[in-house]
């Protein structure tokens, strides 16, 4: 199974990015975006270390509550 999470991006160097995420960091390549503008603070969904798509911030924040119920219900079982 695959899965894209968003990050927030922190940093921004040519076509690579610092994203971050509940406090963790890393390298995101912005290869798939180039026609994008994207910067510091846009969010991102990033998948095996590539950013694939630009979030809007309400959809980044309802992937992580989704993601947050989906944890919990986990434990709960």
């Amino acid at each position: 199974m695959c899965l894209a999470l968003p990050m927030q991006v922190v940093y921004v160097e040519g076509r690579s990015a610092r994203c971050a995420v509940s406090g963790v960091e890393r390298e995101v390549s912005l290869f798939l975006l180039e026609e994008e503008d994207v910067a510091v603070g846009d969010f991102v969904l990033v998948h095996v270390g590539y950013a694939i798509q630009k979030l809007d911030p309400r959809e980044a924040r309802a992937t992580w509550e989704l993601v947050g119920r989906m944890l919990a219900a986990g434990e709960d079982a």
